[in-house]
């Protein structure tokens, strides 16, 4: 039995992993995917203290070199679900079962799809989340990026510097996104804004090869309906919690609720990162939750 499981190889989870290990707690960390969190997909982090500017792989594998350093020990495997059993946790995984005092989620979050025709049937065609990971391939293409927050405008921006036109549409009249990156996006001459409009449908070459052809836009004050030829369309509108797997008090949309302790409402189990109600998802707020999340577990385990 170990004192604490750990779910979630990113900065939530890295964080908490150091901190625990620290305290003397005998520690996992469980994680699915290779790439570990969302901002190992970001091209450059600039509000992280003590890098002005950095690559989010670089950061990440920073957190990582830190973490093996401090003897944290990560594995493999996917969670399928957590039970109580006393005083004590079952994860069931992929790979069985492990048993735990206490455990930390710290899952994160993945992007929202918006669930518009031709989105499914155009994802890996022209269709994408990340422009860090798909941006390359549309080099001199005109691309759409639907969305008005941070991650849209900073990926905009990414693309700008690789696709002939940026089109940012956006369904209110005004960014949400931070005023540095809108005054750099305003700068770009490639960058066009389409605002009060929200995306139709994406279109498309019927081949099982074919890819995005063009996009229907739809003007939310006048309902007018415009078409535009198109070579890829990136979405940001959100993200999806990846808690699935545990039952705790949730909101209707998956993010588990937590005190300022980092606690559930199941007693020995934490939550930390995006996957949880926080008014800021941030590398800085998620590395803060999981210092915060490994205490309050090590003074669970401790009986304190």
């Amino acid at each position: 039995m170990y004192d604490l499981v750990i779910i979630g190889n990113g900065p939530a989870g890295l964080s908490a992993g150091i901190y625990a290990v620290r305290y003397g707690l005998d520690t996992l960390i469980l994680e699915k995917d290779v790439i570990s969190g969302q901002i190992a997909l970001t091209d450059i982090v600039e509000n992280y203290p003590g890098f002005s500017s950095i690559a989010g792989i670089e950061l990440m594998d920073k957190f990582k070199e830190h973490a093996q350093e401090a003897g944290v020990i990560t594995e493999d495997g996917e969670v399928l679900n957590i039970k109580s059993d006393g005083d004590k946790k079952i994860i069931s995984t992929d790979e069985g079962e492990i048993e735990a005092k206490a455990v930390i989620i710290a899952t994160g979050a993945n992007p929202q799809h918006l669930g518009v025709p031709g989105e499914e049937e155009f994802a890996g065609r022209g269709v994408s989340y990340c422009a860090t990971c798909d941006g390359p391939f549309f080099r001199g293409k005109n691309v759409a990026v639907i969305g008005g927050g941070d991650s849209a405008i900073t990926d905009a921006l990414i693309l700008s510097n690789l696709a002939s036109k940026v089109y940012i549409v956006h369904r209110r009249d005004e960014l949400r996104a931070t005023k540095v990156l809108k005054d750099r996006a305003f700068s770009k001459n490639n960058i066009e804004f389409i605002c009060d409009t929200v995306l139709e449908e994406i279109v498309g070459s019927d081949d099982v090869n074919g890819s995005v052809e063009k996009v229907i836009l739809k003007n939310v004050n006048s309902g007018d309906i415009k078409k535009m030829a198109m070579d890829g369309v990136f979405i940001y509108v959100g993200i999806v919690p990846n808690t699935g797997f545990v039952d705790v008090d949730k909101t209707s949309d998956g993010f588990i609720v937590t005190n300022d302790k980092m606690e559930s409402s199941v007693e020995g189990i934490y939550a930390a990162g995006d996957c949880r109600v926080t008014p800021l998802r941030q590398v800085v707020t998620a590395v803060s939750d999981g210092a915060i999340a490994a205490a309050s577990a090590h003074e669970f385990v401790s009986g304190r």
